[in-house]
């Protein structure tokens, strides 16, 4: 094959065939920094640790003729100049202005005659400025592109941006270089001092071995794809519907992580099932404050998980697969609902639901398009929202000489599904982004809120407990 053609995965082809106006598939970032950013330096940290791996020169060709399978050619006009772009933030540059400017760009698609990925740097808000950046989903999964936006960043301010080690060659699926140790250096920092229940993509389900253990069993795999696709649909709510072109983004203030410990050292879990608790009854809050009736009312969230072995750690491309968790909204006591979370994600870790969707979308990618189309059409009801949750550096990074304050994400909602909910970790905090349809749900700050007073309720519920112990 010509070195610069890219044999596309059937999986990443699966994402690609996704791709509508109503619903772009796209890994969306922003990073805030108290300070302004120099503009040519985020360009030349785009240039010496973005652009080192081959991928990013690449876009994405579709044959004209039938049954031909989309590739990556790398673009013979690529310009980075048109992969980074400067912009203002309107007065009064607070972070509503911030939402709305992410909300707009969130909703434009990007321009598929070059590689699919875009990074903004927007000034004027506050004292400080923000990065957005906006990645296709075909070109990696969230738990690559986190490795890789993190090779981009530094433990000091003043670290050297130009690699000491001057090497021009770019392997075709791994980190070169001087890149391969700083991922792996800044994962193997991760793995030693973050908090092991929010490794990775809710790391209760992250025993990549006991996945494909239980995948590799015929008998599960079948009973697995029986249940999956005999599942009936989620019920008609607001959250759920025919999705239009204008989304919505809004993210939370940072919540400390002590305080989700709290909540799970005294009323048992994880942090995950806490985090996961704290989204059901911030969505039970939404329905019932727009008058909704949630009693027995139960919607499922699609879960990410990682299906990643060593060997695929490095790497591009997509490699995870799918778990449906269903969410006790009608519950009304947070006690309630955190002891069903916790029941419902044990069970979840025996499912061997995820490596059955990876098949599925693998299927997906070399099938044509109007299987493709059944086959969303199959899976598109059987869940209401996207919920993720990535776990970022423990400790605070710079990113072009600037320390980075606050990270936050939203995943591309596959299946014309209209609310994703993102979970980042990041230097002792935790984050909450939203991104929903506007004709379905125009308001996700409300959403948050509803967190903020699921969390609030637990914590006091968790002291309480607390001091109930320390005074026997």
């Amino acid at each position: 094959m010509a070195e610069n053609i890219e044999t596309m995965s059937p999986v990443d082809i699966a994402w690609l065939s996704m791709e509508e106006p109503t619903n772009q598939m796209m890994v969306n970032a922003v990073i805030v920094f108290d300070q302004p950013l120099e503009v040519e330096r985020v360009r030349q940290v785009l240039e010496f640790r973005w652009m080192r791996y081959a991928r990013f020169r690449r876009r994405v060709v579709k044959p004209s003729l039938p049954f031909r399978r989309p590739y990556w050619e790398t673009d013979p006009h690529f310009n980075l100049d048109l992969h980074l772009q400067h912009l203002a933030l309107p007065a009064p540059g607070d972070q509503q202005a911030l939402e709305d400017m992410v909300s707009d760009l969130m909703s434009m698609p990007l321009d598929f005659s070059r590689p699919p990925w875009k990074f903004y740097v927007i000034e004027n808000y506050g004292e400080g400025c923000a990065v957005m950046a906006r990645i296709h989903h075909s070109l990696a999964d969230g738990m690559a592109l986190v490795a890789v936006l993190l090779s981009m960043a530094d433990f000091q301010a003043d670290a050297p941006l130009v690699p000491v080690e001057n090497d021009d060659s770019v392997p075709e699926n791994e980190f070169p270089g001087v890149l391969a140790r700083r991922v792996s250096n800044t994962v193997d920092l991760f793995r030693r001092t973050a908090d092991r229940a929010v490794q990775g993509a809710f790391s209760v389900l992250q025993d990549t071995e006991k996945v494909r253990e239980i995948g590799e069993q015929g008998a599960g795999m079948g009973l697995a794809a029986t249940r999956l696709l005999a599942r009936s649909a989620d019920p008609h709510t607001r959250l759920k519907g025919k999705l239009g072109v204008i989304k919505r983004a809004a993210w939370s203030r940072a919540i400390p992580l002590g305080d989700i410990k709290l909540v799970k050292n005294n009323l048992g879990g994880t942090v995950n099932d806490v985090l996961v608790t704290a989204v059901t009854g911030g969505l039970r809050r939404y329905l019932v404050g727009k008058g909704d009736d949630v009693a027995d009312l139960e919607i499922r969230a699609a879960i990410p998980v990682n299906l990643r072995t060593e060997a695929d750690n490095g790497k591009l491309g997509n490699k995870f697969g799918l778990v449906f968790l269903t969410l006790p909204i009608a519950l009304e006591g947070p006690l309630m609902r955190l002891t069903e979370v916790r029941r419902r994600m044990e069970e979840l870790k025996r499912s061997a639901e995820a490596p059955v969707t990876l098949g599925i979308l693998g299927m997906m990618g070399l099938g044509t398009d109007a299987f493709r189309e059944f086959v969303v059409r199959i899976l598109e009801p059987k869940a209401t929202i996207v919920l993720t949750n990535v776990a970022g550096p423990p400790i605070k990074l710079y990113l072009a000489g600037q320390q980075i304050r606050e990270m936050m994400f939203w995943v591309p909602q596959a299946g014309r599904l209209g609310v994703g909910i993102s979970i980042l970790s990041y230097a002792g905090n935790v984050y909450l982004g939203i991104a929903t349809d506007a004709d379905l749900v125009p308001d996700p700050k409300l959403i948050i809120e509803g967190v903020y007073e699921e969390l609030a309720q637990m914590k006091v519920i968790a002291r309480a407990v607390q001091l109930g112990n320390e005074q026997r």
